[in-house]
């Protein structure tokens, strides 16, 4: 159960070949440790002999170079590099111990970016391929990207300089070349930032500074600082400059500089216009208040809580539209009008300006309209009519009376027409029968009073058939009996009716229509009755030995009479009042008549669809012209 364990020290030849054999163990694991990893390595790793033939390549070579075995490309002797390539690199090592490059190597078909390292070694040379092909992407793609925002730079409106952190300039825009008027070689040149400051000062191009040492050794501390810092420079040539120094994380400082002057000017300008839209509403008559899209109270003047008796406090806060409703139910507690105000002021679609009228406890009348503005704000203004609304309320009690008066004025005269047709009618019968032989023979006294009652029986049945017609139009009751009306034929019924007033002013009547003029749809009695007012009103108004004319013509879609006199004229101001009822321009007229003949005039023709006007000139006479539509069945059915 014992070991013997013999120690014997080793001496000359056989200690030189165990220490031999230690070295070479450990010189074997370590070749085979440095083999295993090149074969392993994800590069092209390879060994030359000083004749240039290949002694060693990994499996990342064989496949770059498409051998098919580490022994085929020893053997065919694969090169990696170009053949140029190669020269130069057998030209570097002859020269120097080591040679670095980045060269585009084809591999696998494709074209990729490496860095080759190859050693100058004793017994020939050793190299390695790294791929840079992502790295190179990157660089190239980092380059655009500086090139680009250089550009995008180039194009700003603000002037734009970048110093390094030597203080030296390495960019500049032109917006940055304009803005200060520098010459573009000095800046080219990349001066330092002191002589850049300099060079402004000199150009009067900088605030005014007593210490101008200090100043610019403050703004020199953003090369030392973390954050932003903005200034505003106001030059000698009243120019007002933004700048904004930032530091780069590399280093140095780059300045942004914006011309400010006319956005300080537009500031100042907005806040005078502020100031006076303030006073103006201050000093306004209404109340006003404007609220926000959110429907608070943001802006308001002092006659809006004197009208609505609130204090002068109750609206500070910006008050939602709600609170302030509450402030001012006391007043006025109608919910729909508070509501639609609400809607009105938070609505965001569909906005539109509103108005109503705010009848308050207090026995005032408010008018209230909401205007919607630009950004969504709402303008709230109320405007106090009292005053108005009883002037209105008393002129339209007026009105009514008025009106009421003259309704019953027209209805006591239609009345005492209804009333006075019968016994007219009567005596009317009675005269003609005691004018008749039959009855017995008259004195020529009585003959003479008797022809004086017929006459003026005739004339007062007249009028009053007048007044019954316009009334019977007036409450839409009047019916046209339609037919065939010969146009010819009606202008010699109605001058019938006017031979003996013709007779007796000593006037002529000339009568003008076409031959074959023919016949139109219309009531024919009315027609005549058209027809003989307006003769009749001409021979009223025109002088002896004056000649008074009616012509008629067809036109495509009517049938137009006319009827002109010789007499005074009708004045500007009496044109449209001839038309009226009662309405009699007696200036001129050897007759005084009730003024009801023209009115029957405009009221039948305009019963037909037809139209009436009155040409006039003082001192030359009148002409009035009546269209009658010639298709009424066409006319009744547009007025349908």
């Amino acid at each position: 159960g014992q070991a013997i364990v013999r120690i014997r020290e080793l001496g000359g030849l056989r200690r030189e070949l165990a220490e031999s054999n230690l070295r070479y163990k450990a010189l074997q694991e370590e070749t085979e440790l440095l083999r295993d990893f090149a074969a392993a390595a994800p590069w092209p790793i390879w060994a030359k002999s000083l004749e240039g033939n290949l002694r060693y390549a990994n499996a990342a070579y064989v496949r770059a170079t498409e051998g098919k075995s580490v022994s085929d490309a020893l053997q065919r002797n694969l090169e990696l590099l170009e053949s140029d390539q190669r020269g130069e690199l057998t030209r570097a090592l002859n020269d120097n111990a080591n040679y670095a490059a980045r060269l585009p190597i084809v591999v696998s078909g494709e074209r990729r970016i490496y860095d080759v390292q190859a050693l100058k070694l004793s017994g020939g040379s050793a190299g390695i391929a790294i791929d840079a092909s992502e790295a190179a992407a990157l660089r190239a793609a980092i380059a655009r990207m500086v090139e680009a925002h250089r550009r995008t730079l180039d194009q700003l409106s603000s002037g734009v300089a970048v110093f390094d952190a030597d203080r030296r300039l390495t960019f500049y825009n032109e917006s940055y070349r304009r803005l200060w008027g520098l010459d573009q070689a000095f800046l080219d040149g990349n001066p330092d930032d002191s002589s850049v400051l300099d060079r402004l000062r000199a150009n009067r191009k900088l605030p005014e500074q007593p210490d101008f040492r200090a100043w610019k050794a403050k703004l020199h501390e953003a090369y030392r600082a973390v954050e932003s810092e903005t200034y505003t420079w106001f030059l000698p040539d009243g120019r007002a400059i933004s700048v904004v120094t930032t530091p780069n994380l590399e280093g140095g400082v780059t300045y942004l500089f914006d011309n400010v002057t006319e956005s300080l000017d537009l500031a100042r300008r907005y806040d005078r216009l502020t100031r006076v839209q303030r006073e103006t509403l201050d000093n306004l008559g209404e109340a006003v208040a404007v609220f926000g899209s959110n429907g608070r109270a943001e802006l308001f003047n002092p006659p809006f809580a004197k009208m609505w008796k609130l204090p002068a406090d109750a609206l500070q806060g910006e008050p939602h539209i709600e609170a302030v409703e509450a402030l001012c139910r006391p007043l006025f507690d109608d919910a729909l009008t508070w509501r639609t105000l609400r809607e009105q002021i938070t609505a965001i679609e569909n906005r539109a300006q509103v108005a109503l009228k705010l009848e308050r406890k207090d026995g005032s009348v408010l008018n209230c309209m909401t205007i919607p503005l630009p950004d969504g704000k709402t303008l709230l203004a109320f405007q106090d009519i009292t005053d108005t609304e009883n002037v209105e309320r008393a002129l339209r009690e007026r009105n009514e009376a008025l009106e009421a008066a003259d309704q019953m004025k027209v209805d006591f005269v239609h009345h005492v027409s209804y009333e006075l047709r019968a016994p007219l009618t009567t005596i009317i019968g009675f005269a003609h029968f005691l004018s008749d032989p039959s009855t017995g023979p008259l004195t020529p006294k009585q003959a003479e009073y008797l022809d004086y009652v017929t006459k003026s029986t005739n004339a007062l049945l007249a009028l009053t058939n007048n007044i019954l017609d316009l009334a019977t139009i007036d409450a839409g009751a009047m019916k046209l009996e339609l037919g065939p009306v010969n146009i010819g034929q009606a202008i010699e019924a109605a001058a019938e009716g006017i031979q003996d007033r013709l007779a007796t002013d000593r006037i002529t009547l000339k009568v003008d229509i076409e031959p074959d003029i023919g016949a139109f749809v219309g009531d024919e009695r009315r027609v005549v009755q058209v027809l003989y007012n307006l003769l009749a009103n001409a021979v009223g108004f025109s002088p002896h030995d004056a000649t008074v004319t009616i012509s008629a013509h067809r036109t495509e879609h009517s049938v137009v009479f006319a009827v002109t006199d010789a007499g005074p004229g009708i004045p500007a101001e009496m044109r449209d009042k001839v038309f009226n009822w009662f309405e009699s321009h007696s200036h001129g007229s050897r007759h005084r008549g009730a003024g009801l003949g023209l009115s029957l005039v405009r009221s039948f023709v305009e019963l037909h669809g037809g139209r009436v006007r009155v040409d006039s000139t003082v001192g030359r006479g009148t002409t009035v012209t009546c269209d009658f539509p010639i298709d009424q069945t066409a006319h009744r059915n547009a007025a349908e």
